[in-house]
């Protein structure tokens, strides 16, 4: 009975790690959505991003207002809903600057 509580356990625990790490398709990564206003800050952000050419997990649109829907993204000063930092290296997803279509390129399944 041990062994089989442990086992469930660490199933649960492994398919959280492994959803915790893709975006999802209603744009939804480690449980924040990816659009709105956002900070580009230099240090504790939220979420580490590169930017990148080709293959990004998302399509992002900068908007001026409204950003209500996944990939769109309105730059602030204050008061944003998530914070990132730009990085070469190790990021947590990639992004590329697009003038329509926004959103998710590859969701979890």
């Amino acid at each position: 009975m041990r062994s089989l509580i442990i086992l469930l356990f660490s199933a649960v625990l492994l398919c959280s790690m492994a959803s915790g790490d893709c975006i999802t398709k209603d744009g939804y990564f480690r449980g924040k959505r990816l659009y709105g206003k956002v900070r580009v800050v230099e240090h504790y952000a939220d979420f580490k991003v590169k930017v990148v050419e080709n293959y990004p997990d998302l399509k992002v649109k900068v908007v001026e207002h409204y950003a209500d829907e996944p990939g769109e993204w309105q730059f602030v000063e204050n008061y944003p809903d998530f914070t990132i930092q730009f990085v070469e290296n190790y990021p947590d997803f990639t992004i590329k600057y697009v003038g329509q279509y926004p959103g998710v390129s590859s969701p979890c399944r």
